[in-house]
């Protein structure tokens, strides 16, 4: 998915601010999972980001993707990248979401309809 870079991601140095790299990948992994699950629960439980690159208001759009890459009893495993529009890699992760019961707030495991929409994502994620 492309977001436009926004005059209020910049911080004082002039860059994109480090924490509104993650904003930008939720936005596309909140996005990845709906499409292969639905309106299903989730949330974060893990994010490892490596930042490659600074962005810029004078990089105009990033581009984020983002793949499963496997799954538990109750988590998805998720490889994200965020690319300027001209390409260049300005930050790679690796996430992990739970499915969420809201009224326990507890996880809950995914279901077998669940796990099988997974596998063909991932599948497909991994397809070249």
């Amino acid at each position: 998915m492309a977001i436009q870079i926004r005059w209020r991601d910049m911080d004082a140095y002039g860059h994109v601010n480090n924490a509104v790299y993650l904003t930008y990948l939720e936005e596309c992994r909140d996005r990845w999972v709906r499409s292969v699950l639905g309106e299903a629960e989730f949330v974060i439980v893990r994010i490892a980001i490596d930042y490659r690159r600074e962005l810029s208001l004078g990089d105009e759009e990033v581009v984020i993707r983002c793949r499963g890459i496997g799954f538990g009893n109750t988590s998805i495993r998720t490889s994200e990248q965020i690319l300027a529009k001209e390409g260049w890699v300005a930050a790679e992760s690796e996430s992990v979401v739970v499915a969420h019961d809201p009224i326990t707030r507890t996880a809950t495991p995914l279901t077998a309809e669940q796990r099988d929409v997974l596998e063909a994502a991932i599948a497909a994620d991994a397809a070249p």
